[in-house]
């Protein structure tokens, strides 16, 4: 039996402590975070798998991608495989029109054995109306790579052959 909590990102705390059977897989898990926080799990929705500092690592899709049918997917991807360890981590994104994004972490593992699972022990805060804006920032380049495209001159350089006069409509 797993104890996993999980964090909605927002500003307000938003968290659900859930216990599971430890074979379901991921797409099972994905059901039931979607369900403990009021969603119907009807969207599109991915795992990410993270590391200690949360840095977001490879996808396990909620449907396989490729095309030959071998990917990596949530169905095929059991739960004590894939988090066999306390503390293990993955970041859960759920309706990628919303982007609503969670932090699962694996609080515990027990041998114990339950038949009322899944089963939410904790819940804290109220979903947002809508989910939070993300910011995505680009990381910073250093001075070489402004100077070399931020000057106009090598735009010029590569069409300097086309008249102005020659495409008057444009």
């Amino acid at each position: 039996m797993y104890k996993i909590r999980a964090i909605l990102d927002t500003e307000e705390d938003v968290i659900r402590t859930i216990l599971v059977d430890n074979i379901i897989n991921l797409e099972s898990l994905h059901t039931i975070i979607a369900n403990s926080f009021g969603f119907e799990g009807h969207e599109m929705a991915s795992f990410y798998r993270a590391d200690e500092n949360w840095n977001q690592g490879e996808e396990i899709p909620l449907f396989n991608m490729a095309e030959a049918g071998e990917d990596i997917s949530m169905q095929n991807c059991i739960l004590n495989e894939t988090l066999p360890e306390e503390n293990d981590k993955l970041i859960y994104v759920y309706d990628f029109l919303n982007m609503w994004t969670f932090y699962v972490d694996v609080i515990e593992i027990s041998q114990g054995k339950s038949k009322d699972l899944p089963k939410t022990i904790l819940s804290v805060g109220e979903i947002p109306k809508e989910a939070p804006e993300k910011q995505f920032v680009a990381e910073e380049f250093g001075s070489d790579f402004e100077d070399e495209f931020s000057d106009d001159d090598f735009i010029d350089e590569d069409f300097d052959h086309f008249d102005d006069s020659e495409y008057p409509e444009y």
